[in-house]
C-alpha cells in the first residue's frame, strides 16, 4: 500500500565552505560529521548529501553554495540512505527505509512523501521533469510510479531483494539488479522484459548510459560489465586484478568513452568503455575518525578539462584531474 503523508521543509540562508585537499586538485565539505548518502546530477552542478545530523543539504557545486535543507518529517534524526537526481536537474527522489519523497530543484518545495508499507526501499531512481519514480525493494519487487498520474507498475522479474535501480532520462527504461544473479533492462509502460543479464554471484551495481547506448551491472565477486543495448551483447569486461571488488557508483561519459566507478573501499576509477581498461585511478579522502581509515564512495560525475569529482562518506566532494 501507498500512501501521502504530508511533512516538512526546511531552508538554510546559503554559505559556503571549502577545504583545500593535498591530493585532490580541490576538496569541498559537505558533511560535517560524515555522509549517509550522496548524489551528483549529471553536469555537476549539484550535489545532494545526506547526513544524520543535518539532514539532506543541497549544494550549488559551482559557487559550493547551501542551497536548501531537507527533512523527511519533523526534527527526528535522518535516515535517507538514496539518492537520485533527474538528469534535467528538475527534481531529487531522497529515501529512507520506509518512505520516499520527491523534491523540486527549482523551487526547493517538496511535491510529495510516499511511505511504502510492504518491505524496505532499497534503491530509488528519478525521471526527467519528475515523471516518473523507480523504488526497489528487499522483496524482490520493483515499483514504477508516475506522481501525477498515480500510475503504478510492479516489476515481479526478481526472485530476491533488489539492491540497485537506474531509471532513463524518458522513463520509459528501467535497469534493475538483485541478489537473484540478474539484471534485467525492462519496458516501464509494459513491464515486458528487453534484456537479461546473468551473473555468477549477487548482482550489487547498476547504471545506464544516459544516451540508451550502455548498461552497467556488476556482481559481489569479480564480474563488471558494460552492455551493448543495441544488441544486448557484453562490449567489455572490467579489467581488475583484485578477487573481489563492490562498486558503489558508476556514470557513463557524455561522450560515450568512459566509465567512471566508485567503491565502498575510497577507489576511484576511470575505465575504457571499449575494452574495459582502467584509465586512471584515485583514493578519496578517508572519513574523519574511521579506523580502518575508510569511505563509501556514494557518487561521481565528469567535470570539463579532464576532470572528475567524487562524493563520499566522508563527507567531501573532491575534484580530481586525469
Amino acid at each position: 500500500m501507498l500512501r501521502r503523508l504530508t511533512f516538512s521543509l526546511v531552508l538554510l540562508i546559503p554559505l559556503g565552505c571549502s577545504l583545500p585537499g593535498s591530493t585532490p586538485l580541490e576538496s569541498l565539505v559537505h558533511a560535517e560529521g560524515g555522509a549517509m548518502a550522496a548524489a551528483v546530477s549529471e553536469d555537476a552542478s549539484l550535489s545532494v548529501v545526506s547526513s544524520v545530523d543535518n539532514g539532506i543539504r543541497v549544494w550549488d557545486l559551482d559557487s559550493n553554495e547551501l542551497l536548501y535543507q531537507w527533512r523527511h518529517q519533523g526534527d527526528g534524526s535522518n535516515l535517507v540512505a538514496s539518492i537520485h537526481i533527474a538528469a534535467d536537474n528538475s527534481h531529487v527522489v531522497t529515501s529512507d527505509r520506509e518512505a520516499f519523497a520527491l523534491w523540486n530543484v527549482q523551487s526547493g518545495e517538496p511535491i510529495g512523501f510516499w511511505r511504502i508499507d510492504e518491505s524496505s526501499i532499497r534503491d530509488v531512481a528519478v525521471a526527467d521533469q519528475g515523471r516518473a519514480v523507480l523504488v526497489g525493494r528487499g522483496n524482490g519487487k520493483v515499483m514504477f510510479f508516475e506522481p501525477d498520474s498515480g500510475r503504478r507498475l510492479e516489476f515481479l522479474g526478481h526472485q530476491e531483494k533488489i539492491n540497485s535501480v537506474a531509471l532513463s532520462p524518458n522513463g520509459f527504461y528501467a535497469l534493475t539488479g538483485a541478489s537473484d544473479f540478474l539484471a534485467y533492462l525492462w519496458d516501464t509502460r509494459s513491464g515486458q522484459i528487453v534484456y537479461s543479464f546473468t551473473h555468477p554471484s549477487r548482482v550489487t551495481k547498476v547504471a545506464l548510459d544516459n544516451q540508451g547506448r550502455y548498461a552497467f551491472t556488476a556482481d559481489s565477486k569479480n564480474n563488471a560489465r558494460i552492455w551493448d543495448l543495441s544488441t544486448g551483447e557484453a562490449l567489455s569486461t572490467l579489467s581488475y586484478l583484485q578477487r573481489q571488488k563492490i562498486f558503489s557508483a558508476a556514470r557513463f561519459s557524455a561522450d560515450g568513452k568512459y566509465l567512471l566507478t566508485g567503491s565502498p573501499g575510497r577507489d576511484l576509477s576511470l575505465w575504457e568503455v571499449a575494452t574495459g581498461e582502467e584509465v586512471a585511478s584515485w583514493r578519496v579522502t578517508p572519513r574523519q575518525g574511521s579506523q580502518p581509515q575508510s569511505a563509501v564512495v556514494y557518487d561521481v560525475a565528469f567535470l570539463p578539462g579532464h576532470q572528475v569529482l567524487s562524493e563520499s562518506s566522508s563527507g567531501l566532494a573532491e575534484i580530481w584531474a586525469y
